[in-house]
């Protein structure tokens, strides 16, 4: 039985407690269909919701509420999971554990589904199906099965323009998928996004790097070359075409990106290099140089985890 909990991000205290909700794995034994209509606030009021400026998160002031702001989290080799909040100095704290039994699963990505600025659940992929977990709740959404058939999952925030966040999937063959969300962890029925994803070893977001107040990716080829793809707000074509940030990224065998780490309001990347170590690539808000040179923010061991989200 996987078990799971979210560092609380919501407390003005310098160190952080790990919620004490556990999210249990529950078989259903049936795949739920997905559901095909729009999800339901319009993209104006979720903006109005999401933006609000002058909030506190781990006792610092944000100076914008446009970037999430979430602890990173690993799961190593023998499924256990542990989190790191900001340390509000760029980096992050201590370790925390936060869940067990997690071996089988493929994929975690985590995901804001009331908009208040920092994550408050996952979907995960475990075999063949979907799950949403909400931090406060026991009892896993099954989102439905075939999920097999997908080699990456990622949630970078709203992509389609519709109301919240919404979820990314690349097939087997190379094409990447946009399924938009609810906001209560299911999803719509998907749209294709385009081939030739498979040239990616890597896909990363989660918010607005260009400072246009939607959201995009980035992505790095086989080459090490890194592509910023601008977000459009369309679910018919999300992405406007890919523009160079530079080579050399295959230094890196993990890119990851949870939100704003240093608090200035823009949403920034974590590196994985090949020894372990960990890096900052605090981002700018400029189309042209989204990100700052890096920094580095843990020593050689983060290579334990199998997956960070």
């Amino acid at each position: 039985m996987a078990k799971s909990s979210g560092l609380n991000t919501r407390r003005a205290a310098a160190r952080f407690t790990v919620a004490a909700v556990t999210a249990a794995l529950v078989a259903t034994g049936t795949s739920a269909a997905f559901a095909v209509d729009a999800p339901g606030r319009s993209a104006s009021q979720v903006s109005t919701d999401a933006k609000a400026s002058g909030a506190t998160q781990y006792g610092v002031k944000v100076q914008s509420k446009k970037a999430q702001v979430n602890a990173l989290y690993g799961m190593d080799h023998n499924g256990n999971l542990s989190g790191y909040a900001p340390d509000g100095k760029g980096g992050l704290g201590p370790r925390q554990p936060t869940g067990s039994g997690w071996q089988d699963t493929r994929f975690i990505t985590q995901v804001d589904q009331n908009l208040n600025g920092e994550s408050d659940g996952i979907w995960d992929v475990t075999g063949s199906q979907l799950r949403y977990r909400d931090w406060s709740s026991t009892s896993p959404v099954l989102v439905g099965g075939g999920w097999n058939i997908y080699n990456r999952l990622l949630s970078a925030g709203n992509l389609g323009g519709a109301a919240y966040e919404d979820l990314l999937a690349r097939d087997g063959s190379g094409v990447l998928w946009l399924y938009l969300g609810y906001g209560n962890g299911k999803l719509t029925s998907r749209y294709k996004v385009g081939g030739g994803w498979n040239a990616y070893t890597d896909i990363a977001g989660k918010g607005d790097l260009t400072g246009d107040g939607k959201d995009d990716i980035v992505a790095k080829d086989t080459s090490g070359v890194l592509w910023l793809y601008k977000g459009t707000g369309d679910s018919k074509a999300p992405f406007a075409a890919r523009t160079r940030i530079g080579s050399g990224w295959n230094a890196y065998n993990t890119l990851i990106s949870v939100g704003d780490i240093n608090y200035d309001g823009i949403t920034d990347l974590i590196a994985r290099d090949k020894s372990g170590a960990l890096w900052l690539y605090k981002g700018t808000g400029k189309a042209a140089a989204p990100y700052a040179p890096k920094v580095k923010i843990g020593n050689s061991g983060w290579n334990t985890y199998r997956i960070l989200y």
